[in-house]
């Protein structure tokens, strides 16, 4: 794993206690100038951090450059709160490579290699089945997406192994949080405190004055939470529902130019769309619950992957006949596997192992003015399938609980079509063939 801190004009600790001291000083504003002269900037920092008062140092921000991390550690670390921003190289749309995976710290690394290989294996002959049926069904304009198609549908045979590379943006605190929880992560623990440590001395490059913060960060207290799923499915009648939808809070918003322009100033000029909302149960993959992180406005309670881990994991639709039989042979070869090395290395490490199409279950919150654009996101047409159909549900079951906003939550091109917005679909040549916004909810119909 390879990490690097963008370089910045200025040095965090000078911009927290200049900030700090502007909120004191009546003249005129503390530049960072000013702060990192001053004889007593350290005391004040120090003072301040262990004081719990944060909100100083959340103006500098680190962009980081990451490559070779495994797409478990994004999951279960970068990605699994709100407070961040990444742009991630997309196992949707760039074909991966055999020679990008993390392999578990005292692994037999041979036999991880030759299991990475086979995974690989099945990826490319999915794409290569997979292609030429994807090609039948899509309308001509998009026949020269075939491969990309299958490339999609084929990544639910890559293991959590598999390393991105990504731009990931963070705030002092953030990256502190991180140096902390690296300590308690259940799965890719080794990573994450390899991670952590990488991260450290790029923040200590960037500024010496961090190494007192760090040292606290280091040795602060932290337990990863019990999250009992079981209970709160017998708590809300949960059967064997992939999604079911409760605790509502209905509340009527007005659906206007804020929530259809690509502005999304919904987001700033806040309404009555924040005091509606619901929590949902959802069982989903790996690979689209990667996706349902980034609505970082969309919080979930995540559970050990031990504590909920069973046989069980997701076929898309348009898997069938002889890529059915090959994507099925792929998974229960990817299991036998996996708990081999779970009796070998533990469930932590031996969750590299695990492939995007296993199944795990969460807990999320939404609320009305989130979940609207959520739903503007995932009813596009172009949305991968599987959290396309989540979503679906999400708004299926709002409707027929009587929720009278239930109505507002629709693709982007419904949106801008009822606000007379042009153009009506904003995604230009990537449109995807489909008038959807003359379409009422339960005519949507998916091909791919």
């Amino acid at each position: 794993m390879n990490i690097k801190i963008l370089d910045l004009n200025y040095k965090p600790t000078d911009i927290a206690v200049g900030s700090a001291r502007s909120c004191y000083f009546g003249k005129h504003i503390v530049t960072p100038e000013n702060a990192a002269k001053w004889d007593k900037k350290n005391e004040l920092l120090d003072s301040i951090f262990k004081a719990g008062h944060h909100t100083t140092l959340m103006h500098y921000h680190f962009t980081i450059l990451i490559e070779g991390m495994s797409r478990l550690l994004i999951w279960r670390m970068l990605h699994s709160h709100p407070f961040y921003n990444s742009e991630q190289v997309s196992q949707r749309y760039a074909k991966m490579k055999i020679e990008n995976f993390t392999y578990p710290k005292n692994a037999d690394k041979e036999k991880w290699k030759k299991y990475y290989e086979k995974m690989f294996f099945y990826y490319e002959e999915l794409i290569e089945k997979l292609t030429p049926e994807i090609e039948k069904v899509l309308p001509k304009f998009k026949k020269k997406e075939a491969k990309k198609r299958a490339q999609e549908f084929a990544r639910y045979l890559l293991p959590q192994g598999m390393n991105a590379h990504l731009y990931h943006t963070i705030n002092v605190i953030t990256a502190l949080r991180y140096i902390t929880a690296a300590k308690v992560m259940p799965e890719a623990n080794e990573e994450a405190k390899e991670f952590a440590k990488k991260l450290e001395i790029e923040m200590l490059r960037i500024d010496e004055n961090l190494a007192p913060l760090i040292d606290f960060a280091k040795n602060e207290k932290v337990v990863f939470s019990k999250i009992d799923i079981e209970k709160i499915k017998k708590a809300k009648n949960i059967g064997d529902e992939r999604v079911k939808v409760f605790d509502i809070v209905d509340y009527d918003f007005e659906l206007n130019e804020n929530f259809a322009g690509v502005m999304r100033l919904s987001s700033m000029l806040l309404d009555e769309s924040i005091l509606g909302g619901f929590n949902s149960y959802i069982k989903l993959s790996l690979s689209a619950d990667a996706q349902n992180q980034r609505h970082r406005r969309s919080p979930a309670v995540r559970p050990k992957l031990e504590d909920i881990y069973k046989r069980d994991y997701y076929i898309p639709p348009i898997i069938q006949g002889e890529s059915l039989e090959i994507y099925k042979r792929a998974v229960e070869e990817s299991y036998e596997f996996f708990e081999k090395e779970r009796d070998v290395l533990g469930f932590g490490e031996a969750a590299y192992a695990l492939l995007n199409a296993h199944n795990i279950e969460i807990v999320e919150h939404d609320d009305f003015n989130e979940f609207a654009h959520k739903a503007q996101m995932r009813l596009c047409y172009n949305a991968q399938e599987e959290i396309f159909d989540i979503v679906y549900e999400q708004v299926k079951q709002l409707k027929k609980a009587g929720v009278k906003a239930a109505d507002k939550f629709l693709p982007p091109c419904s949106i801008r079509y009822a606000q007379g917005i042009r153009p009506v679909c904003p995604e230009g040549e990537r449109f995807c063939g489909v008038k959807v916004w003359k379409l009422g909810f339960d005519e949507y119909e998916r091909v791919i």
